[in-house]
């Protein structure tokens, strides 16, 4: 074989070894990606990404395969959320996905008005001016909304239904997620004022703050705490446990990862299965479908969740009537 044939040989390897890694980008362009936007950080969410990536392979999606997910994590740094916002519309992603705060929902709301966005609220999302209505979102903003506020008289009245003797509870807020503490404020004060139930609010935006409004009850301990359903506090729900089992004070929250991790009670939106339905609606308008043309979806699975073990330590006896009606006793 000449030099001359060698020399040719080498260069065309050369050149599809160039080649390759330019097919390879072009098949990566091909696949759409998906911009993820949480005002929280990855420790504790792996159920709720597990519930959303369910809902993209409903849909025919899977992560890796044919899809690709850019993920953004403001650590729990509210202030975080616009710049970040704005990386996922600079990197041209498909949808924007913006699950568990309205914080995440209005700064990618602000961020752009052509990309379409998928929240999961628990605040009215018309109210919060995310969409026009329900039924007819108009903009580029569809979702899932959960309920937290609506429900914030029930798990009120079953926490004094648990706790018959108390009369003064403790309401624990985020201050930072404003539309969702001053609507659970107003409502905790409405419920509390029907069943004859005394209030003092509490602000904690950090677990510093959550430790110091705990140290408070060493000198006013409540009867009782109400936790407001709020994504910071999920994150920090060891700690939230933690605390109320150290002061001895029975605790309510909004969602199940709480008494699966001892809290006592909770009673809140199916949160795996609102989350499942944030990735059918983001597969679906990766399919084509106009946000404006995808209804806000409102969760109908509610659920109480009781912790036996966590009552029994804290000297209560669960009234039969309530564990019948609780959807899991943790024993």
């Amino acid at each position: 074989m000449s030099a001359k044939i060698k020399r040719r040989e080498f260069i065309t390897v050369l050149g599809g070894a160039a080649a390759w890694p330019l097919a390879a980008r072009g098949q990566q362009s091909a696949v759409p990606v998906i911009g993820f936007l949480n005002i929280t950080s990855p420790d504790g969410y792996a159920e709720r990404l597990r519930g959303f990536r369910q809902g993209l392979k409903d849909t025919g999606h899977v992560e890796g395969e044919n899809v690709a997910i850019e993920y953004r994590w403001a650590e729990d740094q509210p202030d975080r959320l616009p710049s970040l916002a704005t990386e996922l519309v600079r990197r041209q992603v498909a949808v924007i996905a913006t699950l568990g705060t309205t914080n995440s929902a209005l700064a990618a709301k602000a961020a752009t008005t052509t990309i379409p966005i998928v929240f999961a609220v628990g605040e009215d999302p018309v109210r919060l001016g995310l969409v026009v209505s329900l039924a007819r979102p108009a903009g580029n903003l569809t979702g899932i909304n959960f309920f937290n506020s609506e429900l914030t008289a029930k798990r009120l009245e079953l926490l004094h239904e648990l706790v018959p003797t108390a009369t003064r509870v403790a309401v624990l807020i985020n201050p930072t997620e404003a539309a969702n503490a001053e609507t659970t404020v107003r409502d905790v004060q409405s419920a509390a004022h029907a069943i004859g139930l005394q209030i003092q609010v509490h602000n904690a935006s950090t677990s510093r703050e959550i430790e110091a409004v705990f140290a408070t009850f060493g000198h006013a301990r409540p009867d009782a705490l109400f936790v407001v359903g709020d994504a910071l506090f999920n994150s920090r729900r060891v700690q939230l446990v933690h605390l109320a089992t150290r002061y001895g004070i029975p605790a309510t929250f909004g969602s199940r990862v709480y008494p699966e991790v001892g809290g006592l009670m909770s009673y809140g939106t199916n949160i795996m299965d609102a989350f499942r339905q944030a990735g059918v609606y983001t597969g679906r308008i990766l399919k084509g479908a106009k946000p404006a043309e995808l209804p806000v979806v409102q969760s109908t699975k509610f659920e109480l969740i009781i912790n036996h073990p966590t009552a029994r330590m804290l000297g209560i006896t669960v009234p039969d009537k309530l564990l019948a009606r609780a959807d899991e006793v943790i024993e």
